[in-house]
């Protein structure tokens, strides 16, 4: 396939997954307002808002690998096009609920629907050449996390300016033209294995060498959406411990946002570096700097610096996803490529729960620095844990061969 085509493919997979990110949480800014205009009791009002927002993540957790076990026998593109459509209805479809267990069940269905990330990640790892995978898997990589740290700006300012329904059916728009767009646009030579051919799941799995690194990676797509997302529940009030009175929920968008976009502007350029310096090497450098900068964080004086703290810290982000993408890429055989990336992303899903849940309990107990500490811990074990790994397997040609 030419050069041209799938740097041209690389451009719709990365708004499709930038939408795909902003989807689950574009809602967030606004979800207990919109539960409560549907009729809950104020009592319930948190609770149903804080499901509503974690299910689809959830959903979309379990039922990741099923598609890429499909993507493996019918190709990238039409899983792709099967998720860009299904989105389109049940995220339009929130304009129209009219009890909050339709937004529930609409909800459940984004998530259980999706797949549009892994078999975009898969479609252009199969394309790209080997010497640029890094720049290409960095490039798509920073679709998904943009999209998931400027939804909550994004959608709060739809939602202030045209309403929250309209933000719905906006989205569902544009999911639409993504969809055109794969079709139309995304080009795949795809011929499957003959039936007698293909590897049950299992069998993928224990033809992979290094079982353990796989597992590695798995466990660091985690760890980096744990530490993202760790100190969502408590920024808005940390933002304000610092001093921050007026405009309290849009400078608290700010700081998240300031991730996403740095991490977009610097994520294609991780990549070439990853490429010339080895992928394994700079996700180590990169978690060490990582958490760094969480231990930098908590000692913030003010919203300007947390901010400017955040915005480097999504130069680590933007080196870390590349990494992980690919030397998954150099692990896996061309017929499983799907369904490890899908599993893959059931962790990446998994973080963005378990992140959360990880900030809170650390605030109840110890409060806000030490969600920045514990954080900060976090990232250097796995950085420790994936030094053994790397140094076991030094001598390996996939893992070195960068």
């Amino acid at each position: 396939m030419k050069e041209i085509s799938w740097k041209d493919n690389l451009r719709i997979a990365w708004l499709g997954s930038f939408l795909t990110g902003a989807c689950i949480s574009l809602v967030v800014p606004f979800m207990p307002i919109f539960v409560e205009q549907l009729g809950v009791e104020p009592s319930q009002v948190t609770f149903y808002s804080g499901l509503a927002i974690s299910v689809s993540a959830i959903s979309a957790a379990c039922v990741s690998p099923l598609w890429g076990i499909l993507a493996d026998r019918y190709g990238r593109k039409p899983m792709m096009i099967r998720a860009g459509l299904a989105m389109t209805i049940t995220m339009g479809g929130l304009a129209f609920v009219p009890n909050v267990y339709w937004l529930l069940a609409l909800r459940l269905l984004n998530g259980v629907f999706t797949g549009f990330v892994p078999n975009a990640t898969a479609l252009i790892a199969s394309q790209v050449p080997k010497d640029q995978s890094g720049y290409a898997l960095g490039t798509l990589s920073t679709g998904v996390v943009a999209g998931t740290l400027m939804g909550p700006l994004i959608g709060g300012l739809i939602a202030e300016n045209l309403g929250m329904r309209n933000v719905f059916l906006l989205v569902g728009f544009f999911l639409f033209l993504v969809s055109l767009l794969t079709f139309w646009g995304i080009e795949e030579e795809y011929e499957p294995l003959p039936k007698e051919e293909q590897k049950s799941s299992w069998q993928l799995l224990m033809s992979i060498q290094q079982k353990d690194i796989l597992l590695g990676l798995f466990l660091t797509s985690m760890t980096i959406q744990m530490i993202a997302q760790s100190i969502s529940p408590i920024l808005p009030l940390y933002v304000r411990a610092l001093g921050q009175r007026d405009n309290l929920i849009f400078v608290s968008g700010m700081i998240v946002s300031a991730m996403g976009v740095s991490s977009m502007l610097f994520s294609g350029w991780m990549g070439k570096l990853g490429d010339r310096i080895g992928n394994h090497r700079l996700l180590l450098i990169a978690l060490l700097y990582s958490g760094c900068l969480y231990i930098l964080c908590a000692q913030a004086q003010s919203p300007l610096q947390l901010g400017i703290l955040r915005f480097l810290f999504g130069i680590g982000t933007g080196a870390l996803l590349p990494g992980v993408s690919a030397l998954l890429n150099r692990l896996t055989p061309p017929e499983g490529i799907s369904r490890i990336f899908s599993y893959n992303q059931l962790f990446y899903y998994l973080g963005g729960v378990l992140g959360p849940m990880m900030g809170s309990s650390i605030f109840m107990h110890f409060g806000y620095h030490w969600v920045f500490y514990g954080t900060a811990l976090l990232a250097f074990t796995d950085l420790m844990f994936l030094l053994f790994l790397f140094r076991k397997y030094l001598k390996v040609r996939d893992v070195r061969a960068n």
